[in-house]
């Protein structure tokens, strides 16, 4: 299970709590999709919590758990810029934390990545992004901005058994999430 118990990032109004379980997809709504990106990252411990606290299974995120929860999660950002950054960080956080070339390259050569892109349902760049997480088998899988033809391939990865969080306001996305957490 993974906690934010009154939880409140940069440039949020207000504290978020929610207990996110294994076979459920919890959606974060509302507010701003940068407020909302913060809370995902506030989970990897790379994004600032200025009050309250993140917690996996009862154990706390701090400075010596942070590369414990990492390894549970797998984080797909809403988008790459063309050189492979994603645009809310500044290099070298991308490939020391998401090891994208590493992983993109160990999943094409063993040749799962096209056939798990397909699954997704969504546009060639999402579909990298998304299929590449899932690749790498984490139980905690935190998507921000999925594409809406993702949304039933993200609810199916949750009933297998993994932990999802997602980061959107689409209709389609709301619809399958087994809980929605207005910001």
């Amino acid at each position: 299970m993974l906690e934010l118990n009154e939880v409140l990032v940069e440039g949020a109004a207000n504290t978020v709590s929610m207990m996110a379980r294994e076979k459920q997809m919890t959606c974060l709504t509302g507010g701003t999709a940068q407020v909302r990106t913060h809370l995902l990252l506030a989970m990897l411990g790379l994004s600032t919590v200025r009050s309250g606290f993140v917690s996996i299974d009862g154990e706390p995120l701090n400075k010596s758990t942070v590369k414990v929860f990492r390894k549970q999660m797998a984080y797909v950002p809403s988008e790459l810029v063309p050189d492979g950054e994603v645009t809310v960080y500044e290099p070298p956080t991308v490939q020391d934390v998401f090891e994208w070339k590493d992983n993109r390259d160990a999943a094409i050569s063993n040749g799962l990545l096209d056939e798990e892109m397909k699954r997704t349902m969504a546009p060639y760049a999402k579909a990298q992004l998304l299929a590449v997480a899932v690749l790498r088998q984490r139980p905690i899988l935190l998507v921000d901005q999925p594409h809406p033809l993702s949304a039933d391939y993200l609810h199916h990865l949750a009933q297998e058994g993994r932990i999802v969080i997602v980061s959107s306001q689409d209709e389609d996305i709301l619809r399958v999430s087994d809980e929605v957490i207005e910001i």
